[in-house]
């Protein structure tokens, strides 16, 4: 039986994760990413539209978080 909430996410182009106005509505939809590509989409429509810095920086942190799962390494945070 298909995960319907990864569906869904992880059909979300890049203006759709980052249009909200809601700061926890953005947090959630960065936190949805599940790989690297989605999060480097990510950085380059925020670079292109609005260039907010706190988004890009937990943009940042996600891909970290994502390499680190990647390499088998261990997150604490979770």
């Amino acid at each position: 039986m298909p995960n319907r909430e990864s569906e869904n996410t992880s059909t979300l182009t890049p203006e759709q994760r980052l249009t909200p106005a809601s700061f926890d509505v953005l947090r959630a939809c960065i936190v949805t990413i599940s790989d690297v590509e989605t999060v480097r989409e990510c950085v380059a429509y925020e670079n292109a539209h609005q260039n907010r810095k706190p988004i890009l920086r937990r943009l940042a942190q996600r891909a970290s978080e994502l390499r680190a799962k990647e390499d088998g390494a261990v997150d604490l945070c979770e």
